[in-house]
């Protein structure tokens, strides 16, 4: 079918969501009846202005660039939309005569690329074929084993928490409380248990959203471990809750889907000094591990690549109304198989962390979740030397 395609970044960048762009770009460049492979320069938002740039005029030698460029080279959004937006949104795709829609983001964007495809319906476009391109540090999108962006965040707390620990471990005087992204969801928290090379190094202890977070239990936690070994490392989650499931730091900013966490790490530093009378500092990497190419994993990248380019696939047979996910093959090898998800099953539906990652005192995760996770983060983290267990 001949016309145009459109690709749409929404909500938060990460180190891999460029790398869909190239996927996508790449493969649309391959077909005859596609014209022009219009990007929205800005979001969602960018659409309804028509902010759009012409990807077929881009180089080859700027596009493979994307690769290994962090964040989002098109610019992306978090634009509230109305029920009247979707419909302009519509509209736009109509006059432009763009046939292939795509939307690469989280779970707020996978609502949006749903409700496009509604509001196409609507409006008669039954010809336009609106297909999502997951994309989220988080993990938290349902359906798929797991999302692009999550395995370079994942090697990023990794490997901070690694280091962290080496510090600590030099000198053993404070606790140190490492707060992790991840909203309601402790995935990017969890993957810090692969810091751990198993001689007694990475994070002792790991907080998720997942368990109501005690404040009696952590700190009894951190007292023995501090009698055992003198320095701590915790890693806690930015979404802790209390057994009331209030959050344990009230959120600075909220509108609509997007929070912004109070500082969990200080907080908990300031109950282990303050009530514990140790030691004790937070570390808050934020957003300098979201979209960190440092870090970039080239297990995500590379899936990341293929989720962009299964979503022209798709969408150029003919399927619209469903978003590119990931199905884990079972054996020993990590190997996995694009899958198409119907939209609906995914549309502001959050994936939390199953109980079987998570040790039964909710202050570890298990050895399942390490097995599932390591692969994702691609190549071993670097290897460090310590002398003192030679004593």
């Amino acid at each position: 079918m001949k016309g145009n395609v459109l690709l749409v970044h929404g909500g938060a960048p990460t180190a891999v969501i460029n790398a869909s762009l190239y996927g996508a770009v790449t493969e649309a460049k391959k077909y005859a009846e596609v014209d022009h492979i219009y990007a929205a320069i800005g979001g969602s938002g960018a659409v309804i202005r028509e902010q759009f740039l012409d990807m077929k005029t881009v180089s080859d030698e700027r596009l493979e660039l994307l690769l290994s460029t962090p964040a989002s080279a098109i610019g992306t959004s978090r634009d509230h939309l109305e029920p009247e937006d979707y419909e302009a949104i519509a509209r736009v795709i109509q006059k432009h005569d763009i046939k292939y829609v795509f939307f690469n983001g989280g779970n707020g964007s996978m609502d949006a690329c749903g409700k496009v495809y509604k509001a196409c319906q609507a409006l008669g476009l039954t010809d336009v074929r609106v297909v999502g391109i997951p994309k989220t540090i988080d993990n938290d999108i349902a359906v798929t084993d797991h999302a692009p962006g999550f395995g370079s965040a994942a090697r990023y707390i990794a490997a901070t928490v690694s280091e962290v620990s080496q510090d600590v471990r030099a000198l053993p005087i404070h606790v140190s409380v490492v707060e992790a992204m991840g909203r309601n969801a402790g995935w990017i928290a969890a993957a810090s248990a692969l810091a751990r090379s198993g001689d007694g190094d990475g994070p002792d202890l790991i907080y998720l959203p997942e368990r109501p977070f005690v404040e009696e239990e952590f700190l009894a936690d951190v007292k023995a471990l501090v009698e055992k070994k003198g320095g701590v490392v915790v890693v806690a989650s930015e979404g802790l809750t209390d057994p009331e499931g209030k959050p344990i730091v009230e959120p600075i900013f909220q509108v609509g889907r997007a929070t912004y966490y109070g500082d969990v790490s200080a907080h908990l530093a300031n109950l282990v000094i303050k009530k514990l009378g140790y030691k004790a500092r937070s570390e808050k990497p934020g957003i300098c591990g979201r979209a960190s190419i440092a870090f970039q994993s080239s297990v995500d990248r590379d899936e990341a690549v293929i989720a962009g380019a299964e979503a022209v696939k798709a969408a150029m047979e003919g399927q619209t109304g469903v978003m590119i996910g990931f199905e884990r093959l079972p054996g020993a090898e990590y190997k996995v198989k694009p899958i198409r998800i119907p939209i609906e099953q995914v549309m502001l539906t959050e994936r939390t962390m199953p109980a079987e990652f998570i040790n039964e005192r909710g202050n570890d995760v298990t050895d399942a979740f390490v097995e599932w996770c390591r692969p994702l983060i691609g190549e071993p983290l670097r290897p460090f030397v310590t002398f003192k267990n030679d004593l």
